[in-house]
């Protein structure tokens, strides 16, 4: 029978700016079952002014951790018995729900799409109610909240050693997929023994793209379960809401991602629907 489990973020739960196959589980479970994550999110240059409260785990990772590259605080790994590299690792997201009464966006100089327009730092806090389900900007417009994980995602192969938790690779990661809210899938491919899932940068609200750097920016909860397909011989992320299969491209140049996401989107039109891939080919066109 499945469990239900809680990880809660602290010093030794977390990692911050990067993954590592090297990085020892701090939970264990069995295929099937669900975890209750509770995810912290910022550095100490992005935490709000009272009132606003910040959560004391967070204080705590502030007090005790520094990254070790730049990038994101994860909670994790979990080692789920029984998955070997070869197999997908199936998350389930059953629930998501925003824990604090703020959430942020952050820009820094020589970073995001304009840098050259915007080349400094500067913060914004933003109110989040969570009865009414939307956010307050600092200009006075609100925004209605649909919040989900930035970061999913595996450990690396091991020869990779610590990656940085910025770019989104074959393991997933940083794929900031705004689709991933509650109520749907996404499949990893595994690479390590006990596939050594871990997640984070929650978001309360993102654009298409984080243009100036960042989403709204929060602290999140979530209840995640964990399904294992063996042998599954997929080599990168795939997602499924209840209404749109979605495959991905990770390159620097736009058009080798595009093409990337397209080749998976084929193979998986001929496993779902037994199309010839010249056939998926002008469907998706």
């Amino acid at each position: 029978m499945s469990r239900l489990h809680e990880l809660r973020s602290a010093p030794e739960t977390i990692h911050w700016g990067y993954f590592d196959a090297a990085i020892p589980p701090v939970l264990r479970i069995a295929p099937g079952d669900r975890v209750q994550f509770r995810t912290v999110n910022g550095g100490e240059d992005v935490m709000p002014p009272p009132p606003f409260v910040v959560p004391p785990e967070l204080r705590a990772i502030h007090r005790c951790c520094r990254p070790r590259l730049v990038g994101h605080i994860l909670t994790g790994p979990v080692y789920i018995e029984g998955a070997a590299p070869g197999d997908a690792l199936e998350i389930h997201i059953e629930e998501i729900s925003i824990p604090v009464d703020w959430g942020y966006n952050v820009m820094r100089p020589l970073r995001g799409t304009l840098p050259e327009e915007f080349p400094y730092f500067r913060v914004l806090h933003f109110a989040i109610d969570r009865e009414r389900g939307v956010a307050e900007t600092p200009w006075g417009v609100e925004l209605p909240l649909r919040p989900f994980f930035g970061v999913m995602g595996v450990a690396p192969p091991p020869e990779y050693g610590a990656v940085s938790t910025m770019a989104p690779r074959e393991f997933g990661g940083n794929l900031d997929l705004k689709e991933l809210t509650a109520g749907s899938v996404l499949t990893l491919p595994v690479f390590n023994h006990g596939a050594l899932f871990s997640v984070g940068d929650g978001h309360a609200l993102q654009g298409e793209g984080e243009v100036n750097l960042s989403a709204l920016e929060v602290c999140l909860d979530g209840v995640l379960e964990f399904r294992l397909r063996k042998n599954a011989g997929i080599s990168f992320p795939r997602a499924e809401t209840p209404t749109h299969w979605i495959t991905f491209g990770f390159n620097e140049d736009l058009d080798d991602a595009a093409s990337q996401a397209l080749r998976q989107m084929i193979a998986l039109l001929g496993e779902k629907r037994g199309l010839a891939p010249v056939d998926a080919y002008a469907l998706c066109s």
